[in-house]
């Protein structure tokens, strides 16, 4: 859900979060972490498929002086998506079978028009039994593999949070400043990854390497705390983190790194003006997509009269570190009142919102009433009877479209920048100004890691499912982007679902919003929902309809979806319960 427009102090929120936890408590959980991880890791190398492998060594026999060559078989790794050789002869054998049979089938179907048509079905049949075997297989064969690498993912970033933590509880110092943290924690793990990678050159893979490149930016670390010590008293923020960028990469480079280079480098990916006024700046941009908002909900009160209305709309929204970035590049430090007009001239090129009237000629079926007068030759009695028909009758039937474009707000900021500035603002939001906690529930504004999940074999012998997720999943990390509609330019949450099922054959469904994909979805119960099925939620951002995101959901209570990155969530985590809106299923 968006974040409200008031103003607070950042201070303020930063010092009742360290009410929750003492720095020693922080460092305790965090190493306690890096074990449990660290103990998963070792379960999860030993059930890795191993192999004895023949090899001949070579020993010097003493008595002798000679070499002796003896013969041992050594238990070695197996390697990544390979099927042992007899189960591989195994299934090659069923399908030469397989073949021999449709063969002598085929030998005969000319002759019956009904074999024929069996067979074709037949074969239709085992082709989509064999994808999802093979599917199935290799899933069951990689699984291993791929959680032995998940896990070595989190113990690299759980050994880095240890030595962060474990730094600030030895130093007071550094739990005084936020920005001074952020960088700490960064320059840390990217030094950590850094060495990790290293490592495993020289030491292998795993536990080994982890524990080599945990003792490295330890050293290094230190080294760096020893160096603020010392200058306690004359260095501002930004000498001390640049001082901890040269101390970490001297130790790792014969090149130095110039004092002000790291600071110019520092201050060129921050945000330099004060929190409240960019939380301010932010409420005010939001104000005017409200304002927006509302015009478009009163769009028939507005204007009344019209026979039918038809709408054709974009999401309204930004992302609020694009926002920043922008400013920050073109003008430094601002203020909310500095920079209005720059908001209201930018929030012009972005959203354009247009009414176009059409008058048709339509016609409609009255039924009206006649007479009918006739005499009675013998009588002359005249007799008048009443009788009813239909007739065609035209009439003005007029129609309003409504249209709104979303350009998109950082498509529409680089527009007005120059070279320097881009840069500027590319490095800036990046960074997301170092400031990270400024815009933390705003979905699309942070990254997260999402949650870790493989697909069950069963769900993926829908061959229809496994042609999706497999689309789906080659996105995996990939950044939110306003407005992106394919791998070249990244997604937002609709876009990435447009293209995953039109681009995976499953369905063909055109470039639209959240709420153009519902309402092209036949709605579904939570009990109904499969593998495949869409998933619909209200309120994560400013939406032009109730449905604000969507993402394809895959079962057991997960889903992938475009977030910031794409990525897999649980949807009964407490955030998404409360924006649930519906499944759908494509008509």
């Amino acid at each position: 859900m968006r974040k409200k427009s008031n103003i607070y102090d950042a201070d303020d929120v930063e010092r009742s979060k360290r009410l929750t936890f003492t720095p020693e408590e922080r460092a305790a959980r965090a190493e306690h972490k890096a074990e449990v991880l660290g103990k998963k890791l070792e379960q999860a190398q030993k059930k890795i498929p191993k192999k004895k492998k023949l090899r001949l060594q070579k020993e010097l026999d003493p008595q002798k002086s000679k070499l002796k060559h003896t013969l041992r078989f050594e238990e070695v790794e197996k390697k990544r998506g390979k099927e042992a050789l007899p189960k591989k002869a195994s299934r090659r054998m069923a399908q030469s079978a397989s073949a021999a049979v449709h063969s002598k089938l085929h030998q005969v179907e000319e002759e019956n028009v009904g074999t024929k048509a069996a067979h074709r079905t037949e074969l239709a049949a085992e082709g989509a039994a064999t994808a999802a075997t093979h599917a199935a297989r290799k899933h069951h064969l990689n699984a291993p593999y791929k959680r032995v690498e998940k896990l070595e993912v989190k113990v690299n970033k759980a050994n880095a949070e240890a030595a962060f933590r474990a730094t600030v509880r030895d130093n007071p110092e550094l739990q005084q400043n936020t920005v001074k943290s952020f960088f700490q924690k960064r320059r840390i793990k990217r030094q950590y990854a850094k060495e990790f990678r290293k490592a495993q050159k020289n030491a292998g893979q795993g536990v080994a390497a982890t524990k080599k490149a945990k003792e490295v930016i330890s050293s290094a670390g230190q080294a760096v705390v020893n160096a603020v010590k010392n200058h306690k008293g004359g260095l501002m923020v930004f000498g001390i983190l640049a001082l901890l960028v040269i101390m970490v990469f001297s130790s790792l480079s014969s090149c130095s790194v110039m004092m002000e280079g790291a600071i110019g480098s520092i201050l060129g990916t921050s945000y330099t003006s004060e929190d409240p006024d960019i939380i301010q700046t932010e409420a005010n941009y939001t104000a005017l997509e409200s304002e927006l908002q509302r015009k478009l909900a009163n769009i028939e009160s507005t204007y009344s009269g019209y026979d039918e209305y038809r709408y054709d709309v974009d999401s309204v929204g930004h992302n609020p570190n694009e926002l920043i970035s922008y400013l920050t590049a073109k003008f430094d430090a601002f203020t909310p009142e500095q920079v209005q007009a720059e908001l209201e001239a930018v929030f012009e090129k972005q959203y354009s919102l247009t009414t176009r009237e059409v008058a048709e000629i339509r016609y409609r079926t009255e039924t009206r009433t006649g007479t009918t007068t006739s005499t009675d030759p013998e009588t002359g009695e005249t007799t008048t009877e009443e009788y009813t028909y239909e007739v065609e009758v035209p009439y003005e039937y007029t129609i309003l479209y409504v249209t709104l474009r979303n350009k998109g707000f950082g498509t529409v900021a680089v527009e007005g920048l120059t070279e320097e500035q881009k840069e500027r603002y590319a490095a800036t939001l990046s960074m997301k100004g170092n400031k990270p906690y400024l815009f933390g529930n705003d979905i699309y504004a942070n990254e997260s890691a999402g949650e870790d999940y493989d697909i069950p074999g069963e769900a993926l012998a829908d061959p229809e499912f496994a042609a999706l997720i497999t689309e789906a999943e080659k996105y995996l990390g990939y950044p939110y982007v306003w407005g992106g509609s394919s791998p070249s330019t990244s997604f937002d949450c609709s876009g990435f679902v447009c293209y995953v099922f039109t681009n995976s054959g499953v369905h063909n469904l055109p470039r639209t919003t959240a709420q153009g994909i519902f309402n092209q979805c036949a709605h579904i119960s939570p009990s109904e929902a499969k593998p495949g099925d869409i998933i619909f939620f209200t309120g994560t951002y400013n939406s032009s309809g109730p449905v604000s995101h969507v993402g394809i959901y895959v079962g057991d209570n997960m889903m992938i979806h475009c977030g910031s990155p794409i990525q897999y969530a649980r949807t009964d985590s407490s955030y998404w319960s409360q924006h649930f809106y519906a499944f759908g299923r494509l008509n």
